[in-house]
């Protein structure tokens, strides 16, 4: 599921076009700053914490394992067969075939859950967070990022098997339905989406008037140098993201948190 998972799954695709996925996330901007901004934000949850059990719900090709267990002990799941093989063979055996519909763990066993560009790929998303929610030891965290406005959804969506975008206010929605409680949600790759608006948006148009290419935005390669200008211009969001909300952005952040005994659901996310 997690983020290309659903187009990496699909018929044919083999191990070279997998382990050209896994060069792609180590290296591209997108993936390096959002890496550098998640795990940012979480640490400055978490404190001095290292000892959780974690969860990585749509974990495709498994490039946020090895990040991930800095905080714990951390275990896989994903919908593809072929997918969780490739994780084993990267050397995370602890990844499992597996739903966020009917996660495979028992209830109340799980400190932190991670939905990195997961939900979206999901026709109930609330269910799938109710699903979350139960996995979680009171106080545990969920946190996972979205596509933003439903406005920009586009073949980019399509191809990547989307069934929607998000804004900031659906998403706390959501998370609120699924008895989650938000603590921080904010849209991010803010600085760089002046650019990437027009640009999407002309894509949009184009659309109308021809038949789109089975690609995605991250199908083109790009100037080494320009890649690390990007990477620093994104990552630099999480400086700022420390101390306020992002009122805009092409995608969206959240952390929330399963309500300790006897607290009821109510709004939040301010930080």
């Amino acid at each position: 599921m997690g983020g290309i998972g659903g187009r990496l799954a699909s018929p044919g695709v083999d191990e070279t076009a997998y382990r050209q996925f896994v060069e792609l996330e180590r290296t591209h901007f997108w993936f390096v700053a959002r890496r550098r901004i998640f795990f940012s934000l979480l640490e400055r949850e978490l404190g001095a914490r290292r000892d959780l059990r974690i969860l990585d719900v749509g974990c495709g090709a498994g490039g946020m394992l090895g990040p991930l267990s800095r905080y714990g002990d951390v275990q896989g799941i994903e919908v593809s067969e072929e997918l969780v093989h490739f994780c084993r063979e990267r050397g995370f055996p602890r990844v499992h075939v597996g739903s966020a519909d009917d996660l495979p763990v028992p209830a109340r066993s799980q400190d932190l859950v991670a939905l990195f560009d997961t939900i979206e790929h999901i026709a109930d998303d609330t269910r799938a967070l109710a699903e979350c929610r139960q996995a979680l030891t009171p106080g545990g965290l969920v946190i996972l990022s979205v596509p933003a406005y439903p406005f920009l959804y586009a073949n980019n969506d399509r191809v990547a098997h989307h069934h929607r975008r998000y804004t900031r206010r659906a998403l706390i929605a959501t998370l609120s339905a699924a008895g989650l409680v938000p603590i921080k949600v904010t849209y991010f790759n803010t600085f760089l989406f002046p650019a990437i608006l027009p640009v999407v948006m002309v894509k949009k148009l184009s659309e109308r008037w021809r038949d789109p290419h089975d690609t995605t935005n991250l199908s083109h390669e790009m100037a080494p140098a320009l890649n690390r200008v990007l990477t620093a211009i994104m990552s630099s969001e999480r400086l700022v993201l420390s101390h306020v909300n992002f009122p805009f952005g092409h995608s969206l952040f959240a952390l929330a948190r399963r309500p300790a005994e006897n607290e009821s659901v109510v709004g939040g996310a301010d930080r």
